[in-house]
């Protein structure tokens, strides 16, 4: 019997960060990445993930296995689990349409990509693996433009809450997910992320859905629809204009490193539970706003950015998020944090 980790978008930033750690890990003899570089149609061909997949195949050898297909391919999905079957005993679910604006452009896709492919996942898991550990990259645009009722204040570079606010230290899983304003993509996403607890709770599944600010690192390939740090810093390393829509560009994101998420998955695959949800990012010691972050690239580059800015944010948009873990933590206090912001950017910039 092979021991065997499923990891779908494979090649995207946490996939391919996650595999790395999952085969370094001892736990798997071999990792099974399914990847079909959808996201260069998405973003274009920048933000292709292929260099990636033929940086595993070279790494890892044999302790890699890459299945090029469509996670909304079906029967091609099927073929993976009728292959490998009880042998596979983890799943993590990191393939997305991760970009607002495109979501609501092509919605079909985007709920196909986000929603429909996550249910035949979770279902084949169920049939062929059931006793396999199954994780999901949720999102925190579940929770809608909610976040916004919350009392910000202007700190001149920033928004943040007042620091006796009972969500000042970030907002946690408590907060409902309706009704509110989501996005089309972030309703794709929870879709997805009520289906991944319902088969944890209902079938009694070993599920966990992560619901993760924003996902970065020096292997991110930063598009203008998607991934802010990584394509705010290509533009700064490449002096290229850049856009900062709406809030005056004071909305406050947090920031956590693949490696910090990679390493919270195998805390959950060691420790399983059924329909698990986390908040998980930056949190405290990892969040800045988009104007902190130019200043950031500014000084790193020694010059001014080209920075634009419109008026009117994305419908739904965050004025400000920073992500409570205190849930996590206390189910795997072993777990830390690693990486700050200033050290992601460093990584970032490192790689142009």
């Amino acid at each position: 019997m092979a021991r065997i980790a499923l990891v779908t978008g494979a090649a995207g930033l946490v996939g391919s960060t996650s595999v790395r750690a999952f085969a370094a890990s001892g736990e798997f003899d071999f990792v099974v990445g399914v990847d079909n570089d959808q996201r260069a149609i998405f973003f274009g061909a920048s933000a292709s993930t292929l260099s990636v997949q033929h940086e595993l195949e070279a790494e890892l050898g044999a302790q890699y296995l890459h299945k090029s297909i469509d996670i909304r391919d079906l029967d091609g999905i099927k073929a993976i689990f009728a292959e490998f079957g009880s042998d596979i005993l983890c799943v993590l679910h990191a393939a997305a349409q991760p970009s607002h604006d495109w979501a609501a452009k092509e919605p079909l896709t985007d709920f196909g990509v986000n929603a429909t492919a996550t249910v035949q996942l979770l279902e084949l898991t169920r049939q062929h693996a059931p006793q396999a550990v199954f994780m999901f990259t949720s999102t925190n645009k579940v929770y809608g433009d909610l976040p916004n009722a919350m009392p910000v204040i202007d700190r001149g570079l920033r928004f943040d809450l007042p620091g006796g606010h009972p969500q000042f230290e970030g907002i946690d899983e408590t907060m409902p997910l309706s009704p509110a304003l989501h996005s089309v993509f972030g309703a794709s996403k929870v879709a997805a992320d009520v289906m991944v607890q319902e088969y944890g709770q209902y079938f009694g599944m070993r599920t966990a859905v992560f619901r993760g600010g924003c996902l970065t690192g020096g292997a991110h390939k930063g598009a203008k629809l998607h991934g802010f740090l990584s394509y705010l810093v290509r533009c700064a390393a490449t002096d290229t204009p850049y856009t900062i829509i709406g809030y005056g560009g004071k909305q406050v994101r947090d920031n956590i490193h693949a490696l910090d998420l990679a390493a919270a998955f195998l805390c959950f695959f060691r420790k399983p539970s059924c329909g698990a949800v986390y908040n998980i990012g930056g949190g405290r010691m990892s969040n800045c706003s988009v104007l902190e972050a130019v200043q950031a690239c500014e000084r790193k580059t020694g010059r001014q950015m080209q920075i634009h800015f419109e008026e009117m944010p994305r419908r739904g948009d965050h004025r400000w998020y920073i992500s409570d873990m205190t849930r996590f933590r206390a189910d795997f206090p072993d777990w830390q944090q690693v990486w700050t912001l200033d050290a992601i950017l460093d990584q970032i910039f490192d790689a142009w």
